[in-house]
């Protein structure tokens, strides 16, 4: 059974607002960091999602839909305008022809290793601020 807003207490909205905070805070930062390399947000995460597949270092727009959680045609002209500015490249896959994937092209995977290092060290500077509150009543195993 869910719990009410009334069976939190001051302490858990304290922390639910420091959480929200923080998480805006580094949002801001990674947007301006982002911004000033002269891609947007959605193209660094475009990147950084082509190169963190699991198990592979490219994905399909619908791979890449799931995790930027947009529609596939949102993400064919996120992938068309990167491929402008030769940071990606559409291949026919090896093994079936009518697979699409996205590859980082060595533009793409210099600006996203940089841009990367700027995010882990802000989010290391974060440790022991940013941290997943615990909201009276959860149990964690």
């Amino acid at each position: 059974m869910p719990l009410s807003p009334t069976a939190l207490g001051k302490a858990d909205f304290t922390t639910l607002s420091e959480f929200r905070y923080q998480m805006r805070r580094f949002e801001r930062f990674s947007d301006d960091v982002i911004q000033t390399h002269g891609i947007t947000p959605l193209q660094y995460l475009l990147l950084l999602h082509i190169k963190g597949y699991p198990g592979r270092d490219w994905a399909t727009v619908g791979e890449l839909a799931e995790r930027l959680q947009a529609k596939p045609h949102g993400v064919v002209a996120l992938v068309t305008r990167c491929e402008t500015a030769r940071l990606v490249q559409r291949r026919h896959s090896s093994t079936d022809r009518r697979r699409v994937e996205i590859h980082l092209l060595p533009e793409g995977e210099a600006l996203l290793a940089k841009l990367a290092q700027l995010h882990r060290t802000e989010l290391l500077s974060l440790a022991g601020v940013f941290t997943i509150p615990t909201v009276a009543g959860e149990q964690h195993e």
